[in-house]
């Protein structure tokens, strides 16, 4: 289940929940019943450089062969 983190917009109190995706956000401040609001971060996983896209995966299929081929020779 993820980690959601909320911050009071009245007493600035921070803090982390973790419960469903199903589950309503909550709305009011457990300290002193003011409205929450989602504080939105960086994400976890930063995925950088080739290969992430199908077009990245495939190379031409002549290569692959002209070197099997000479290197049995």
């Amino acid at each position: 289940m993820p980690t959601y983190e909320y911050a009071c917009t009245v007493c600035t109190h921070r803090f982390e929940i973790v419960h469903s995706i199903k589950d309503d956000a909550l709305k009011t401040c457990p300290e002193c019943g003011g409205e929450l609001r989602k504080v939105f971060g960086t994400p976890g996983i930063v995925l950088k450089g080739g290969g992430f896209y199908k077009t990245d995966s495939r190379g031409s299929t002549s290569s692959t062969s002209t070197s099997e081929s000479s290197s049995s020779d």
